[in-house]
């Protein structure tokens, strides 16, 4: 059985057998020309180390396991990737991986899920300075999944668990899913959440758009979030630390009903809950993916701006100036600038100063 330190030896070859994509499995083809100087960022003359939570990856021969295909990673090498991160102001990136295999039956899934999280291991070897990654699980198999978190921190260096806003239509807070939360908050780990779609409305997502993207992306984050805050999973493990990615999906702009249902019509919540739904929302964390200042300044409102950590969806082109989002956050002080660009994710990804 390999260890942490066996991947330093192996990080070469996971160099040459990385693909840095965004969602949906896009290439990255927005490399930056050769000779970018890296961006130093700085808050009142301080110089920051900025950590961007949302970040993606995948490794082809991995991917070929379930038949899934991606562009050659010629197109997007590490070296590419790393004059992106320089051009953008981005010290380190927390890398993650779209599941793709909660349809994988158990052997595979096993065998899937070790060499993804032995890759990952390996990356972050080669560039201890600039990578992070969060292990991927089995979801489907949960009892195989808490092993598979518990072998990525303790065994390979990984910083925490990457998961789908739903397994295969199953919430994410269906007791089922239990024993992972478990394994989480036990190992004390951040659990970054990524929708992977909402499947039964793509009839109505038709036409010019991507609304499955830009509606059915935000709407599976906003329903996994909320099945976890009114069925009780949050009181039940209230250590467990989640980031969701896009900034919370739409909830964190229309929280406030989720506290008129209980108000006003307390029958329809059958799950006795400690607090409002509302109150839920400040014990979570957030990418900063909103977009523009003033939706910034209004999630800060809602969720904290301690909960927020930079976020850039890296490569697929969502968000080019996430520095600069950050930095121009209405009412901002200095010091929370410098937690949204890295202190927070650092402290929570464990990443030594």
């Amino acid at each position: 059985m390999q260890t942490r330190r066996d991947f330093i030896h192996g990080a070469a070859s996971a160099a040459a057998a990385v693909a840095f994509i965004g969602c949906d499995l896009l290439d990255a083809r927005h490399a930056h020309a050769e000779g970018v100087s890296r961006r130093e960022v700085a808050v009142s003359g301080r110089r920051i180390r900025t950590v961007d939570i949302h970040a993606h990856c995948a490794f082809p021969e991995v991917n070929s396991l379930m038949g899934v295909k991606i562009a050659p990673p010629g197109l997007a090498q590490i070296p590419n990737r790393l004059k992106q991160m320089d051009a953008q102001g981005i010290d380190m990136a927390a890398l993650s991986v779209n599941p793709f295999w909660y349809k994988a039956d158990r052997d595979l899934a096993e065998k899937l899920i070790r060499l993804q999280n032995e890759k990952l291991a390996e990356l972050c070897a080669q560039h201890p300075d600039r990578f992070v990654a969060f292990a991927t699980t089995a979801m489907q198999y949960p009892d195989l999944a808490a092993q598979q978190l518990e072998y990525g921190v303790r065994k390979l260096g990984l910083r925490g668990m990457s998961v789908g806003a739903n397994v295969n239509g199953e919430e994410l807070a269906n007791p089922k899913f239990h024993p992972i939360w478990a394994k989480a908050e036990e190992l004390g780990v951040l659990v970054f959440m990524h929708p992977v779609g909402t499947p039964e409305l793509d009839k109505r997502f038709q036409g010019s758009g991507d609304f499955r993207n830009i509606i059915g992306f935000p709407l599976d984050t906003t329903i996994a979030l909320s099945h976890l805050i009114f069925q009780g999973t949050l009181d039940r493990f209230p250590g467990l630390k989640v980031c969701s990615s896009h900034g919370g999906g739409f909830l964190g702009s229309y929280s406030p009903r989720s506290d008129a249902v209980c108000a006003n019509i307390k029958d329809r919540c059958t799950v006795p809950l400690k607090k409002r739904p509302t109150e839920y929302l400040r014990q979570m964390y957030y990418d900063s993916i909103v977009f523009t200042p003033e939706a910034m300044r209004h999630l800060i409102a809602e969720v904290g701006v301690s909960q927020i950590m930079l976020g850039t969806d890296a490569p697929f082109p969502w968000n080019r100036t996430a520095v600069d989002h950050v930095l121009a956050t209405p009412g901002a002080s200095d010091d929370d600038k410098r937690a949204m660009l890295g202190e927070t994710a650092a402290k929570l990804l464990g990443i030594k100063p």
